[in-house]
């Protein structure tokens, strides 16, 4: 066989579209799964597909704005892998959104939908707007204009959108009424997190927060940590922060610092959650909020607390501010929230980490519920959903946890051992075409 037939010769540990120098997000999954590879047996051979997203989709999205001029917007939409089933995962609206970090927010997905074991693969979308900036008929034209320009690679059983940062049920409801329009029919499973009364789900909103929530007690039982009197620090407080604080000051957990774009706010005897949510829900921020004291932002990270819940954007806690953490547990609420090199110091000093890939899967796992019911065009209570996401969530982090414990290694290594097995053997099942 010559050097240029080679099995190496076409081994490329990059693609040529991203700069090796300035990886982002990406770099950080690749990273995740180089320490997963040796554990992975004979599946190992097929290790270079996580490493490939299996489609990207670049798209420019113009809409007229009320001043009378044209704006260009650029747009994406990344699907992984969907060895296991469609491509499924949210579209965010931020100023900073990049192809790096939707390329690998789309492999997190892949990972997180075979670690709960819902039949997905992984995607994700995006647009390079601050949404802040737009009134709402622009943000309408905005999300109108990128569904039709991915509308060629998603619907209800080739990949499904959901909200992320920056969307919600009303983008969602946009979304799905364009896709509709242009098949010429309603096709409410082309989105998850729609309005109930679009086919939405009961429990939707919540439902991440609510993972978040159960695998934190899940963990805190088996390592000893009462969660009533337990102080809780959390970055970001919107459907995933603010669900998740709220529950934990329900169990008795004292909600002592939060904090979002807007700043940080701390009470060591614990912030009245219910009103700090109100005041977010009026001025956007925590920012303001009376009934506590204000705190530089670079304090966050060293406050007291036994459970940080970082639940804002990806790469907040890094070698600069880890070791300031006094957390006995972080809950990864956000996407990739912990640098590698963050990790390590975290476990070096027996700080346990909830990765974010079982810890924000309750998003996801109703995501599912809720697609269920649209094609089967029947509904089920609240109590329901609630009840079977608490068990699928423990189950999951059971199987997690018990990985870790028999190889020694971190639950997120774990929880890719797991999800990168089901993966690549159905990779491995299904062979290659042609």
């Amino acid at each position: 066989m010559s050097p240029a037939s080679s099995p190496a010769a076409f081994t490329h540990a990059l693609p040529s579209y991203l700069d090796p120098n300035h990886l982002g997000p990406w770099g950080t999954y690749l990273q995740q799964v180089d320490r997963v590879t040796p554990y992975l047996g004979k599946l190992a051979r097929w290790v270079e597909t996580l490493k490939r997203p299996k489609r990207t989709l670049i798209v420019d999205v113009p809409i007229h704005l009320d001043n009378g001029t044209v704006a260009h917007f650029e747009g994406y939409r990344v699907q992984h892998n969907t060895s296991r089933g469609p491509g499924k995962g949210g579209v965010r609206f931020h100023q900073d959104v990049t192809l790096s970090e939707v390329m690998a927010l789309a492999a997190w997905m892949s990972i997180k939908n075979a670690a709960v074991n819902v039949p997905y693969g992984g995607a994700k979308g995006g647009i390079r707007v601050d949404p802040r900036q737009l009134n709402r008929g622009e943000l309408e034209r905005v999300t109108r204009r990128y569904t039709s320009e991915i509308g060629i690679i998603i619907g209800p059983s080739k990949d499904i959108p959901a909200p992320d940062v920056n969307t919600n049920d009303q983008v969602m409801a946009w979304m799905m009424d364009t896709y509709s329009m242009n098949q010429g029919s309603t096709a409410t499973g082309v989105v998850t997190g729609k309005p109930v009364d679009l086919g939405g789900s009961l429990g939707r909103r919540e439902a991440t927060g609510r993972g978040v929530f159960t695998v934190g007690v899940e963990a805190a039982r088996r390592i000893g940590m009462e969660v009533a009197g337990a102080r809780v620090a959390v970055q970001g407080f919107g459907n995933v922060g603010g669900v998740a604080g709220k529950l934990f000051a329900e169990a008795g957990a004292r909600v002592v610092a939060v904090q979002d774009h807007g700043g940080t706010v701390y009470r060591d005897s614990g912030l009245n959650v219910p009103a700090l949510l109100d005041h977010v829900a009026q001025h956007g921020s925590v920012k303001g909020f009376a009934d506590a004291d204000t705190v530089p932002d670079s304090d966050f990270w060293g406050l007291p607390c036994d459970i940080l819940i970082p639940a804002a954007l990806e790469g907040q806690i890094n070698e600069k501010n880890a070791g300031r953490i006094q957390a006995r547990m972080v809950i990864e609420g956000a996407n990739g929230p912990t640098t590698p090199q963050a990790d390590d110091i975290l476990h070096d000093r027996g700080v346990l980490v909830l990765p974010d890939v079982i810890a924000n899967a309750g998003g996801v796992t109703v995501s599912y519920f809720e697609w269920v019911q649209d094609f089967s065009s029947f509904f089920w209570t609240e109590d329901e959903i609630n009840a079977r996401l608490v068990k699928i969530m423990k189950d999951a982090f059971a199987a997690v946890w018990q990985v870790s414990e028999d190889n020694k290694v971190s639950l997120r290594t774990a929880t890719f051992i797991i999800a990168c097995q089901r993966i690549l053997h159905a990779r491995d099942l299904r062979g290659l075409y042609p």
